[in-house]
């Protein structure tokens, strides 16, 4: 690429600011924020990884806070800032950011992630090094699609921001792994398959919302549900199990 552009204004059929996780009020550029950052699955991972935190029997609560920042970090903007950047589709959030814009922001957001992962790693989890080497390579691997696309599938990302998460968040607070994080890993690795099975079609329908039969947009409207329900859901069990451990003090 021999200089930055604008991001190429997309059609209406491609547009993604009528998303149902997208503030319907605000100024354009705040609306565009929150959908780049697909808050309600970012919020997933991050119950994932504190989730992973929770299993450890013995807390280190700044640790729980670390992870979750780092997963908002690397995945929230990181991730999504890559993926709009190195799309080859239509860019879903028109010229509101520049492609070097967006590189920015991602390798920007990389560079803290792994600053907070690497005080931790030196200091208490080296272990933790396995899994920051493997979510860096997804995270360009699986948003710019590397390798002619081989890893940008449902099961790697089932796999990369689901199971990967919760070892993450348990080998940060105990720099080990066990049974149980591994079978909780695998538990929400298959929420996290749910999620992108019902996604891809749903995006495929609400890109050409305006030209739905009745029957389809019923099954569009049923997919969101499911997509609701799933983050919702995850982000509701997190939350539970986190207040569960504070008041069990």
């Amino acid at each position: 690429m021999s200089r930055m552009e604008p991001l190429e204004p997309e059609r209406d059929t491609r547009d993604r600011s009528s998303e149902w996780f997208v503030p319907k009020a605000g100024p354009q550029r705040f609306r565009v924020i929150m959908g780049l950052l697909f808050l309600p699955y970012t919020g997933m991972v991050i119950s994932f990884a504190v989730v992973g935190s929770l299993l450890a029997r013995y807390l280190y609560w700044d640790r729980v806070v670390s992870i979750a920042v780092i997963y908002f970090l690397g995945l929230g903007v990181a991730a999504h800032a890559l993926d709009a950047f190195g799309s080859k589709q239509a860019k879903p959030w028109g010229r509101v950011f520049t492609k070097g814009q967006l590189l920015f922001a991602a390798i920007l957001s990389l560079l803290a992630a792994y600053g907070i992962a690497i005080y931790y790693m030196v200091l208490y989890a080296p272990w933790l090094a396995i899994i920051a080497i493997l979510e860096g390579f997804f995270v360009f691997a699986y948003n710019l699609e590397w390798f002619g696309g081989r890893f940008h599938k449902d099961g790697w990302f089932a796999f990369s921001w689901g199971f990967l998460p919760v070892l993450a968040g348990y080998m940060m607070q105990t720099n080990r792994v066990s049974v149980e994080a591994f079978a909780v890993g695998v538990a929400m690795a298959l929420f996290g398959l749910v999620e992108i099975k019902a996604s891809r079609p749903y995006k495929e329908l609400k890109s050409r919302s305006h030209i739905l039969s009745e029957s389809e947009r019923q099954i569009m409207v049923r997919y969101e549900t499911i997509l609701k329900s799933i983050s919702m859901g995850v982000i509701c069990l997190g939350t539970g199990l986190l207040i569960w451990r504070i008041t069990a003090l």
